[in-house]
């Protein structure tokens, strides 16, 4: 399923003391912040089997720590006035959303111990009292998460559901229907419309290759580098139908050559680019042409609905 090596180790651990029920936590890098992955595993009742059917992926926007760095929650301790309680955290977004469900005075705060950091926010009486202007923004956005079902361990990779709770789209080539047939598409989460019932995004799928989008005619309508050379070429059709952001170099219209991040929209039949600090870039400037020629998604326009089909979150698998 793709998940760091470590998880393997904590698995064989856990599973020795035969609990009913436990989980395990896993971290990917994101481009704004951790996305932090919790997995499921549960014991068979007749056996010491043990399946894993979930895992739930949050992308935040709170920065990784830098090294030897934790974040922590610092609380008044109510039985001893005079002492603090201190929590600390692997997760930003498990300490942003700790810190914002207190209910007295408590800090948010990032270092290497409480004598040596950096105050993010503060509350006094369950009242947020001071926000670091540098951490405003990862504050007030709302953290982006999901749970993801397998089924006999088929699903999304911990790298797709990875992507897809960063806004990117990842191809499936092994996707059955309900009656059994099996159908290749790429598939986003709709962040467009309402959450089911269970708190998930729905997903939206693009079919293949009915929907019209085709990979190597979107790649060649920009100027990169890379594409000259067939293995390079084949490894960025590789990441991007995964839904990963690649790093790349493009040649504006300048005739200067950048290095870019570039990532695909399958929806629009169009690629993303972005530099490599993260912020977003007109992609007009790295085209052949004065537009992308997008006619393999506008013929499709009228059918649409057709070709798009919204799958609820717990039967997509």
């Amino acid at each position: 399923m793709g998940f760091n090596p470590k998880i393997a180790d904590e698995l064989e651990k856990s599973m020795k003391a035969l609990p009913g029920y436990f989980t395990l936590k896993d971290q990917f890098p994101g481009d704004k912040g951790m996305v932090d992955m919790t997995l499921h595993f549960k014991k068979s009742g007749q056996s010491d089997n043990y399946s894993f059917n979930k895992f739930e992926v949050t992308a935040g926007k709170v920065p990784p720590t830098v090294e030897n760095q934790q974040y922590m929650v610092i609380s008044a301790d109510k039985d001893k006035p005079d002492k603090f309680l201190v929590k600390n955290f692997d997760s930003p977004n498990e300490a942003l959303d700790f810190f914002k469900k207190q209910k007295g005075t408590s800090e948010l705060a990032v270092g290497e111990s409480v004598e040596a950091k950096q105050n993010l926010a503060s509350m006094k009486d369950g009242k947020v009292n001071f926000i670091n202007p540098d951490f405003r923004q990862a504050y007030f956005s709302p953290a982006v998460s999901q749970t993801f079902y397998l089924k006999d361990g088929k699903g999304f990779s911990a790298s797709q559901a990875a992507n897809l709770v960063q806004d990117r789209t990842v191809f499936r080539n092994d996707m059955m229907t309900r009656d059994g047939d099996s159908y290749k598409a790429w598939i986003r989460l709709d962040f467009d419309v309402k959450k089911d019932d269970f708190g998930n995004h729905k997903f939206k799928q693009f079919h293949h290759p009915t929907y019209g989008f085709d990979m190597e005619k979107t790649l060649n309508a920009y100027k990169i580098k890379e594409l000259a050379e067939p293995e390079k070429k084949a490894e960025i059709i590789k990441a991007m139908s995964n839904g990963d952001r690649v790093a790349v170099t493009a040649t504006g219209k300048d005739g200067k050559e950048t290095k870019v991040m570039a990532e695909v929209v399958p929806r629009y039949g169009k690629l993303n680019f972005f530099s490599e600090k993260g912020a977003a870039l007109k992609r007009e400037q790295f085209t052949k042409t004065a537009t992308v020629n997008n006619t393999q998604s506008q013929s499709k326009s009228q059918s649409q609905d057709k070709t798009q089909q919204q799958g609820q979150s717990r039967g997509i698998r």
